[in-house]
């Protein structure tokens, strides 16, 4: 086995790499950084596959690899993400506002204790990994994906903090700083990663509109969205992919 056979998979090494070091930042509560990490692992998740198909180097070990990096990086992540998410709602009572965000995410967050309730967020490493395993036995999703990919839902999970962050808008973060708001997404994030609803596939055959008019459409209202709303536009944007896709879903095939 040459050394390109070997390209594909160290990216993917990388993806996992990526996510050990954002778990070590998601259980500090520092999201910033752990977000920063996952986008990280997501990129070498895209160029990982794209280099084993350039090299014609796909292989049964490169795809088990990398699922396991993405249970990591889109799984566990996303799950701890939302359990601190859960366990601070719960825990102030009053839902903090964006004045108080900082100060919460400076404390010793690490140091808590571990709340019932909050182990609820845990279900999405569950779900991903179900998900997951569901997809290296469908040979089916080429051109299309069969509920929401790992990815994206890890973005939808860490939209929510960086929201609280950045955006400053004490509406936002009333609503997401709420038990009960965090365990409705979290149920809502599993059923769609595990749901039969087709989603198109950001895959181009070609360049031409005709064939790809859901694609441009959904990445141009997608680049609009993000200039206008910046994090708080990622829900929207999956939102979007998922009304486009089922606008579409008699053209995936």
């Amino acid at each position: 086995m040459g050394l390109r056979h070997h390209i594909p998979n160290a990216v993917t090494l990388l993806n996992l790499f990526s996510g050990c070091v954002a778990i070590l930042f998601a259980v500090q509560g520092d999201f910033v950084f752990a977000a920063f990490f996952v986008f990280l692992g997501i990129f070498f998740d895209f160029f990982d596959g794209l280099l084993a198909r350039k090299l014609q180097v796909q292989s049964p070990l490169g795809i088990q690899l990398d699922s396991l990096a993405d249970l990591v990086t889109s799984g566990v992540v996303p799950g701890i993400t939302m359990y601190k998410l859960i366990a601070l709602s719960v825990d102030t009572g009053t839902w903090r506002m964006a004045q108080d965000w900082n100060e919460t995410m400076g404390g010793n967050t690490s140091s808590a204790p571990l709340n019932a309730l909050a182990l609820m967020g845990l279900m999405i490493p569950l779900a991903s990994a179900y998900r997951l395993a569901r997809f290296n036995l469908d040979e089916d999703q080429q051109t299309y994906f069969k509920g929401l990919p790992v990815p994206a839902n890890t973005l939808l999970i860490l939209s929510l903090p960086l929201i609280l962050e950045y955006q400053n808008n004490d509406l936002m973060n009333s609503i997401i700083i709420n038990p009960w708001f965090l365990i409705t997404v979290t149920f809502l994030s599993c059923f769609l990663l595990n749901s039969n609803i087709k989603l198109f596939a950001l895959k181009f055959k070609d360049w031409s509109f005709r064939s790809n008019a859901m694609r441009y459409i959904f990445l141009l209202l997608s680049i609009v969205m993000l200039v206008v709303l910046q994090f708080a536009a990622i829900p929207p944007i999956i939102l979007l992919y998922i009304l486009l896709s089922l606008l579409d879903s008699k053209n995936i095939v």
